[in-house]
C-alpha cells in the first residue's frame, strides 16, 4: 500500500459479507457512510466473526482491495468511526487500538 500517512481510516460500523467486491463495497461507501468511494480515503470493512478484514480505497486511477484474513484469532474492532493510518498498522499488527496511545504529532514553528 503506497498511502499517506495523514490520510483518514474510515470504519463501516455494521458487519459485511466477505463475498462483496469493489462495487458492492462502494455502493456502501457511498450510500450508507455517505463518503466518496474515489476520495482516496480508506474504508475499512468486517465480517460477522471478526477474523476478516477489507479496505478498499482509491489509488490514483482506480480502486485497490486489500484483504486479509487471520487464522487464529480475533480483530480487536474499535468503536470509533475514524482512526489514523497508524492505528490501522496496530490493529493489522492485532492490537487493541482502544487501549493503545501512540506519541501525539508533534510540529513547531521554531527552532531556536
Amino acid at each position: 500500500m503506497l498511502l499517506n500517512p495523514e490520510i483518514t481510516v474510515w470504519l463501516y460500523k455494521d458487519r459485511v459479507d466477505m463475498r462483496k467486491s469493489i462495487d458492492g463495497l462502494s455502493i456502501i461507501v457511498a450510500s450508507n457512510m455517505a463518503k466518496n468511494p474515489s476520495s482516496g480515503e480508506i474504508f475499512l470493512f468486517f465480517n460477522k466473526g471478526s477474523d476478516k478484514i477489507k479496505i478498499l480505497y482509491w489509488d490514483r486511477n482506480g480502486f485497490c482491495l486489500w484483504y486479509k484474513r487471520l487464522e487464529t484469532s480475533r480483530f480487536k474492532i474499535p468503536k470509533y468511526e475514524s482512526i489514523t493510518y497508524e492505528q490501522l498498522r496496530w490493529l493489522l499488527d492485532g492490537l487493541d487500538i482502544s487501549s493503545v496511545n501512540g506519541y501525539k504529532k508533534s510540529q513547531y514553528q521554531k527552532f531556536f
